[in-house]
């Protein structure tokens, strides 16, 4: 449920292919290199631009489910030989988009590829401008995106303790033999 405080980061979708992927399959794709610092938003919400016609002007959302870093070749199988093809792009799991009750327009002629902005904004907007978060308040939109980038570095994994016997790890490992001077090293190791 998107509420005030939900961090949302619009994004542009360039094209109806583009809205059809993040429609059908649930991702949306950002080049790493020109990717804004935070990633990791409860919800991404999407300007389409005039190559949409009559819905060029709308917006759409959809919820921030998770993020890997991959390659567009990864992500867009059928283009090998697009000149990117082998860039880390992020892949963002969005789930599905639900349009807002309202088209946001644009005033001015502007490019915006991302712009990070708060639920309270997004429910307000009128215009893409609106979507702009006050002075004031900025500071409160920095602190929660830090906060959301420092814990969506953090790596947590809840795995038991596992026994397994060495010989098991070498074989699986693909190791075929072991040095002498591995042996010794181990052996002097296991003393202390």
């Amino acid at each position: 449920m998107l509420l005030p405080t939900s961090l949302i980061l619009v994004c542009l979708l360039p094209t109806p292919r583009d809205l059809e992927i993040a429609r059908l399959l649930g991702w949306y794709r950002i080049p790493f290199k020109s990717a804004p610092k935070v990633v990791a938003v409860d919800y991404l919400g999407f300007y389409l631009n005039s190559s949409f016609g009559e819905q060029g002007a709308g917006a759409i959302r959809g919820g921030g489910q998770g993020h890997e870093l991959t390659t567009r070749l990864e992500l867009l199988r059928d283009e090998p030989d697009q000149p990117r093809a082998h860039e880390e792009y992020y892949r963002i799991q969005i789930g599905g988009l639900e349009k807002l009750p309202h088209p946001l327009e644009a005033e001015k002629w502007r490019r915006i590829t991302f712009l990070s902005t708060t639920g309270e904004y997004l429910l307000k907007a009128k215009t893409l401008n609106d979507l702009v978060v006050n002075s004031e308040e900025r500071q409160f939109l920095w602190r929660s995106l830090r906060e959301r980038a420092v814990s969506g570095q953090q790596y947590h994994a809840n795995l038991p303790e596992l026994d397994v016997d060495t010989q098991v790890l070498i074989d699986l490992s693909g190791i075929k033999e072991i040095s002498s001077e591995y042996d010794s090293h181990t052996s002097l190791n296991n003393n202390y």
